[in-house]
């Protein structure tokens, strides 16, 4: 039988941390609602963006822009993993995490050099633990999430692509669903892809100033920031959905869990005190 003492202190310390992930909870929710006006708001902007680059990019030269060029034969492709600098945010981490060793498999499976770029400590830890090879890597980005991590990591995979370090490249992510609800993603961004014909021709009736080509030569770049940035606003936004989820429950099971230890602590001190007192009786009674 645990001593009273021992559950004493077990209760207090279940206590001490039950207030701090309550304290996380309450933080990660009043963060969530700024982090979910932003994506929200960004989401029209990159869909759109995509729509205008995938019509243009269907009527254009392939072959004059580096990023829309295909290789004649792909053989090298490129993982980009979006993962929190942080745990304590249930399986958020441990989904985008197994996505991309499924996805990694699955490429070299098929005869593919595959190689990983990481964003946040998560993937960078679990990926230096493993043999694949590693090109990049960017942790901190959501400590101050702004556009101009976007054009870091954007310009160094444009870089990259146009250098012929690698012939495809993916991103995987969390998507933001709602507070409770996340949905691992994986797109392409590089080469850029073109829309089907019947997509294409209701940008048809457009006049481009100036002509399609040179506007391709701006936007291109332009689309993969933005596209990277939209990313990591899903990640950050799902991330908080995701750790204010599981600190909400961690923060009820810690309160299931005391009123256990508690009920558990009242019937051992009972126990006690009439142990207590049989041992009180007994000896008055011997004393007779």
């Amino acid at each position: 039988m645990a001593s009273l003492q021992n559950l004493r202190r077990k209760i207090g310390s279940i206590k001490n941390t039950q207030k701090i992930t309550k304290a996380m909870k309450m933080v990660a929710a009043a963060k969530l609602k700024r982090a979910q006006d932003r994506i929200l708001a960004a989401r029209p902007y990159a869909k759109k963006m995509a729509v205008v680059l995938g019509s243009l990019a269907s009527r254009a030269n392939r072959a004059h822009h580096p990023l829309l060029r295909k290789s004649a034969k792909v053989t090298r492709i490129e993982l980009l993993v979006v993962t929190s600098d942080r745990g304590l945010c249930g399986a958020f981490n441990a989904n985008i995490v197994r996505k991309a060793v499924e996805f990694v498999g699955e490429k070299q499976a098929e005869g593919y050099a595959v190689a990983v770029s990481l964003i946040g400590r998560k993937a960078r830890d679990f990926f230096r633990r493993r043999p694949w090879a590693r090109r990049q890597e960017w942790v901190g980005v959501f400590d101050r999430l702004s556009y101009e991590h976007a054009l870091d990591i954007g310009g160094d995979i444009i870089q990259q692509f146009r250098q012929g370090t690698f012939d495809e490249l993916y991103i995987v992510y969390n998507e933001f669903k709602s507070a409770i609800q996340q949905r691992v993603v994986v797109e392409k961004l590089l080469p850029i892809e073109s829309l089907e014909p019947e997509e294409a021709s209701l940008g048809g009736g457009y006049l481009f100033e100036p002509d399609e080509e040179e506007l391709l030569k701006i936007l291109l770049p332009k689309h993969i920031e933005i596209q990277t940035f939209h990313a990591l606003l899903e990640s950050s936004a799902a991330e908080l959905g995701a750790r204010m989820a599981a600190m909400d429950g961690a923060t009820r099971n810690a309160g299931e869990l005391i009123k256990r230890l508690t009920l558990y602590y009242n019937k051992t001190r009972q126990a006690a005190i009439t142990k207590e007192l049989m041992d009180i009786v007994g000896g008055a009674e011997a004393l007779r």
